[in-house]
């Protein structure tokens, strides 16, 4: 394959555009803050199942209190109703009278228990929502957090978006001064090797960075000025300039 040498060393630019492509797309992939977003991702899911879990342990408490207290009333009203029997007189039977006696004592005896299971349940419900409440604004402060990282990327992703339309711009602009079959070829080697061209620089390629034998370089040396060439390394394009030590 034959090439004027000023085509072949736009394969140089060529190759320099392309490596700036890697470094945005590497930049693009590797943002501190799609780490930092992941992160608290996670935090913020973890979070909002444990809100979830508290506020049912608080509102499964809030059901037991009330159910509670409606029990301390049910035997208050009982209570009541059997002192107004006992303090008007209608009991005259000492028997009845007695048995009305001990089921009042009964009666205050299960709401004293029936209190004290509505002070426990109480206090663990108010340790319940004190734990919803503080779960909530550590939820709050990661969403803040994960918004704030999120606004960061998006800018970034967006000078990265613009750097790299405005470094393609360029790339197509050079790709298109490369005759149809160099340029194949070297598309072809940079899908390889990762990098499609190299500069011969002092005797040594520098896309695998391997000097050149004695042999080799008198070979180029006696090639032609337009002859495409490949080093016998890597097998990159290897391109000829005035620091190629020849």
């Amino acid at each position: 394959m034959k090439a004027a040498p000023e085509v072949q060393k736009r394969l140089l630019d060529l190759a320099e555009l392309d490596s700036a492509l890697d470094r945005l797309a590497h930049r693009r992939r590797t943002l501190p803050e799609l780490a930092e977003i992941d992160e608290q991702s996670k935090r913020y899911a973890k979070l909002a199942t444990e809100v979830i879990e508290a506020e049912t342990e608080a509102g499964d408490l809030a059901r037991d209190q009330s159910k509670a207290e409606a029990d301390v009333d049910t035997v208050r009203t009982r209570i009541e109703r059997d002192q107004k029997r006992l303090d008007s007189g209608a009991v005259s039977s000492a028997r009845d009278l007695a048995g009305l006696q001990s089921e009042i004592a009964s009666l205050h005896k299960r709401q004293g228990d029936l209190e004290e299971v509505v002070l426990e349940i109480m206090e663990r419900r108010e340790a319940a929502d004190a734990r919803v409440t503080d779960l909530l604004t550590r939820r709050d402060e990661v969403r803040t957090t994960l918004s704030e990282a999120e606004s960061r990327r998006d800018t970034l992703l967006a000078d990265l978006d613009k750097e790299t339309a405005e470094v393609r711009s360029r790339r197509a602009a050079v790709a298109g001064e490369i005759p149809a079959d160099l340029l194949k070829l070297y598309e072809k080697l940079r899908d390889q090797y990762g990098v499609g061209a190299a500069m011969l620089q002092a005797g040594r390629c520098q896309g695998c960075k391997v000097a050149l034998s004695i042999a080799e370089m008198n070979q180029i040396k006696a090639a032609a000025p337009d002859e495409v060439l490949r080093c016998e390394e890597c097998r990159r394009i290897l391109v000829r300039t005035p620091a190629s030590g020849l």
